[in-house]
């Protein structure tokens, strides 16, 4: 499958689910971008265009990580750290066209462990 069939086919994923999730003050939506390398998590108010926390393993680099997915749950836990200061304990997960699975199924997982609510 070509590179453009790819973004393409994960595009048409991301309006699908964007369509039907949107983030408010009170219940921010988490949004997840996984690159190559690295992943980040947003909490975005939809309703006043407002990126309130995010994180990303880049900031957190540290040499002891073995994997992405420990990358992941780190983020994970980093993020519920922020969220509780800004004292959110809900949000709407937007998986971002991603299939749920892997960095993306570790970082919720680690989002859970914490206490915050999908």
């Amino acid at each position: 499958m070509a590179i453009a069939e790819k973004l393409k086919r994960r595009n048409k994923i991301k309006l699908r689910i964007r369509r039907n999730i949107t983030g408010t003050s009170e219940r921010p939506r988490l949004t997840v971008y996984r690159s190559n390398k690295e992943i980040y998590a947003q909490a975005v108010d939809d309703v006043n265009n407002k990126s309130i926390i995010q994180v990303g393993s880049l900031n957190l680099k540290t040499d002891s990580l073995k994997n992405k997915i420990e990358q992941a749950e780190l983020v994970g836990k980093a993020f519920a750290e922020k969220a509780a200061e800004a004292g959110i304990n809900k949000v709407v997960f937007d998986r971002n066209g991603y299939l749920y699975h892997g960095r993306v199924k570790a970082l919720a997982d680690a989002l859970r462990d914490a206490g915050i609510k999908f």
